[in-house]
């Protein structure tokens, strides 16, 4: 049996991995001084979640950026600095950039890249989403970059929900659920726009969003 043969007899095998959330939830940050992290992170106006030992050796410090579903913990264990290239997406890269500096972090100026991948100071001339980021380092060296977001791409979810996308959101509910409701058995809408929401923010598309909700309704039955 070949190897693509194996690999296509193993895939088969494997259950959908749609059928369950993987939530990311933390990402260590090796740092060589909890404290000072702690402080420059906190200096960011990142929320602190935790501070607490575990036994005599073990401390839990975990901090999370303002609007991120994943968090921060502190980590001692690895070489400090060493954690490279990690995201912050933005939808205002230049505001970004000036709440930044105000707070005393050296950010790079604004970059994107042309066609054979080499950095190019300013903005994506397009405005492309994902197009145009900026860099700064934590004391120990690791490196974050902001990268501006505006549309997500399809099956990338709705990224933050605040309150411009939940109206959106909820009026592109209520359109669809409007659409399905005539031939609809009877139900109670908010069931239909929870099992609606909850597939968009997992980027399902608004029509396949839809079917799920009508699914989960029929199910309910």
């Amino acid at each position: 049996m070949s190897t693509t043969q194996i690999s296509n007899k193993h895939a088969a095998q494997v259950p959908n991995a749609a059928t369950v959330d993987l939530k990311l939830e933390v990402v260590a940050i090796p740092v060589s001084d909890v404290d000072r992290a702690k402080a420059f992170y906190g200096s960011l106006g990142w929320t602190l979640d935790a501070d607490f030992m575990v036994g005599k050796d073990f401390r839990a410090v975990q901090l999370t950026p303002p609007g991120s579903p994943c968090s921060i913990h502190l980590s001692t264990t690895a070489v400090p600095g060493s954690a490279k290239g990690m995201f912050l997406v933005v939808s205002d890269i230049d505001a970004a950039r000036r709440e930044l500096i105000a707070r005393g972090v050296a950010v790079s100026d604004v970059f994107h890249f042309d066609g054979n991948h080499h950095v190019v100071p300013g903005l994506d001339p397009e405005r492309q989403s994902y197009g145009s980021y900026a860099s700064f380092n934590d004391p120990d060296g690791n490196q974050w970059i902001l990268q501006q977001v505006t549309t997500r791409l399809p099956g990338r979810g709705l990224g933050s929900m605040d309150v411009a996308t939940l109206t959106e959101l909820l009026r592109e509910t209520e359109q669809h659920h409007g659409v399905y409701e005539p031939t609809a058995p009877k139900h109670h809408w908010s069931g239909w726009y929870s099992a609606y929401i909850v597939a968009r923010q997992r980027g399902r598309t608004p029509d396949e969003a839809a079917k799920d909700a009508r699914l989960h309704i029929e199910a309910a039955r």
